[in-house]
C-alpha cells in the first residue's frame, strides 16, 4: 500500500498542476523538447554568471555548486565543508545514505536546508522550492543495503533554472520505476555516481542514463580513475566524452550539444580566486 501510494503521488506530480501555490514544473510540461554548451568555463565561483546560463562547479564527491545569474548558491549533498570561503549558500540539498552526503549540523545562517529523507529517517518528504529564478523540487528513491530498504530514503533533486532542467541522482540503490521517471522529466543535465558498488551497479546506471537521454551527464562519486573509464568505456559510442580536466562547467539551454555528452570535472574545494 504504501508503494502504491508512493507511485499515485508521483504520477499525480508528474501528469497534473498540484494547486494555485505551487509552481508547474516546465520540465515535467515539456519533457519532449529537444535541447540545442558553450560548456566549458574555466571561471571562478565568484565570476558573474552569464545571462541565461548557470554555472556547475563540482566540490567533492557529490557535492556541486549551482550558481545562477541572479546570484543564488545552491550546495548539493551538502556535508558542512564546501572549501576554505566565506560562502553561505542559499540552498543545500542533503541525502543521508552515508556521511559523506550529509550533515547533521549545517550552519544554521543558510536559508534553506533540504533534507531527502525528510524530519524523521524514512518517512519521506515532497519538496517544491520557488526562489524565483530557480525552482527546486524532489523525487523520492528508495535506500537499500544490507540492512534492508529504507523507503524513500534518498531523493533526486530537480534544479529547473534559466530554462534548464539540472537533475542530482544523489545515491541512487535502484532504478527509477515508470512514476519516478514520469515525475523526474525532462533532465537536460544530470550528476549520477558512478562507484559502481555503493551506489547503482554500473550497467544499471548505463540503463537510466541511457533512457533519461540527457544532453549533458556529469559522473560523480568515483574513487579512482580506473573506476571513471570503466563508465566511460560504457557510455562511449552513444555519448560523446569530454575530458579535459576542467573544474566547473557553464551551460544555458541555447547552447546544449546537439549529441548527448559526457562531461567529465575534476573535484576541487572551493578557492578565492588569487589576486
Amino acid at each position: 500500500m504504501i508503494r502504491l501510494a508512493v507511485a499515485l503521488m508521483l504520477g499525480l506530480i508528474a501528469t497534473a498542476a498540484t494547486g494555485q501555490d505551487r509552481r508547474l514544473s516546465h520540465c515535467i510540461a515539456i519533457a519532449d523538447a529537444a535541447p540545442g554548451i558553450e560548456y566549458l568555463h574555466k571561471a571562478s565561483f565568484r565570476d558573474p554568471v552569464p545571462d541565461f546560463s548557470a554555472r556547475i562547479t563540482y566540490i567533492a564527491h557529490a557535492s556541486f555548486l549551482i550558481q545562477t545569474q541572479g546570484g543564488i548558491d545552491v550546495v548539493t549533498d551538502y556535508t558542512g565543508f564546501i572549501g576554505n570561503v566565506d560562502l553561505i549558500p542559499d540552498v543545500v540539498t542533503m541525502n543521508h545514505a552515508h556521511s559523506t552526503h550529509w550533515t547533521a549540523s549545517p550552519d544554521p545562517a543558510i536559508p534553506h536546508v533540504l533534507r531527502g529523507w525528510g524530519e524523521t529517517f524514512g518517512e519521506g518528504i515532497e519538496h517544491r522550492l520557488d526562489l524565483g529564478e530557480i525552482y527546486i523540487r524532489n523525487v523520492p528513491t528508495d535506500i537499500r543495503s544490507f540492512g534492508g530498504v529504507e523507503e524513500m530514503g534518498n531523493s533526486i533533486f530537480v534544479f529547473e533554472v534559466e530554462g534548464l532542467c539540472i537533475g542530482h541522482l544523489g545515491h541512487l540503490h535502484h532504478e527509477p520505476d515508470e512514476a519516478q521517471y514520469a515525475a523526474l522529466g525532462r533532465l537536460d543535465v544530470v550528476m549520477a555516481a558512478v562507484d559502481g558498488s555503493l551506489t547503482l551497479d554500473l550497467p544499471t546506471m548505463l540503463k537510466v542514463l541511457k533512457r533519461l537521454k540527457s544532453s549533458v551527464v556529469i559522473p560523480m562519486h568515483w574513487f579512482r580513475d580506473f573506476t571513471l573509464q570503466a563508465f566511460l568505456d560504457g557510455m562511449a559510442g552513444e555519448f560523446d566524452i569530454v575530458n579535459e580536466g576542467a573544474h566547473s562547467l557553464t551551460v544555458s539551454l541555447r547552447d546544449l550539444p546537439p549529441r548527448p555528452t559526457v562531461v567529465v570535472l575534476r573535484p576541487d574545494h572551493l578557492h578565492e580566486p588569487a589576486d
